[in-house]
């Protein structure tokens, strides 16, 4: 039923009385993605609706090939949904096209990837200030920006290093801060411990809680229960459908505490 409107009142129709609600971040609505594979279709996604606000630490959760690597394409603005909507900080990018998409991405989304994606040649400051030569941010701002970045990971003294002259934790650290550096809506983290030992992944867990704790966005995608359990809220994808949505085992035991 459609809602009651004051006399000379107008229904806004750009947004939905389901889309976003204030504070939402991430709002998806009967989200799907269908693939044509020769002479069948195959639905990597099947009507996903998610809800997620500001400053909320979600981890995406799903075996292989549950549709959990698709859903974090799309949340991620590098593809576009067959069927429904995605509005993302307020912004319907359902049916943008490939540069708008592109201008999406940088303003709104960090990228932290498990292969660090960072370039071999360039140094850890060259590599954090890219976002912002992309964006044409000014070469004496991005360099301020870029390094107060890099200190806020704890790698000041590391600026100059190219990445064969860094650990996996440091490259996984400058993949952070180059993430950070936009100052994004969300930060997108695709198994982000996936290549490294368990001490380092532990440390950069322990960094995106601090990230969190500052009032960043975090969403996490992995296939990893124990990771999964560092963020504050966990949706579980199964068959291209959500599974199950709730608190994560570490705030299920803060709270029984």
């Amino acid at each position: 039923m459609a809602p009651e409107l004051a006399p000379g009142t107008e229904l806004d129709i750009t947004t939905p009385a389901d889309g976003p609600h204030p504070g939402e971040v991430i709002v998806t609505q009967n989200l799907w993605k269908t693939y044509e594979m020769g002479d069948q279709q195959v639905n990597a996604l099947c009507g996903v609706n998610l809800r997620v606000r500001h400053n909320e630490y979600v981890a995406i959760m799903g075996p292989s090939g549950s549709g959990k690597s698709t859903l974090m394409n799309l949340i991620g603005c590098l593809d576009s949904p067959s069927r429904g909507r995605y509005w993302l900080n307020g912004h319907d990018v359902s049916s943008l096209n490939d540069d708008e998409l592109a201008r999406i991405r940088n303003k709104e989304i960090g990228f932290v990837f498990q292969t660090f994606n960072l370039l071999a040649r360039a140094t850890a400051l060259h590599n954090v200030e890219l976002p912002l030569i992309y964006n044409g941010t000014p070469s004496a701002e991005r360099l301020a920006r870029a390094k107060a970045v890099l200190e806020s990971v704890h790698l000041g003294a590391r600026m100059s290093h190219r990445p064969n002259e860094l650990s996996g934790g440091q490259r996984q650290r400058v993949a952070i801060a180059r993430a950070l550096v936009n100052r994004p809506s969300i930060i997108l983290a695709d198994e982000p411990t996936g290549n490294l030992d368990s001490k380092t992944g532990d440390e950069i867990m322990a960094l995106f809680d601090d990230l969190h704790a500052q009032g960043n966005t975090i969403v996490l995608v992995t296939h990893e229960p124990d990771i999964a359990d560092y963020a504050h809220r966990v949706i579980s994808i199964r068959d291209g459908r959500v599974e199950s949505d709730g608190p994560s085992a570490r705030i299920r035991n803060a709270q029984r505490a």
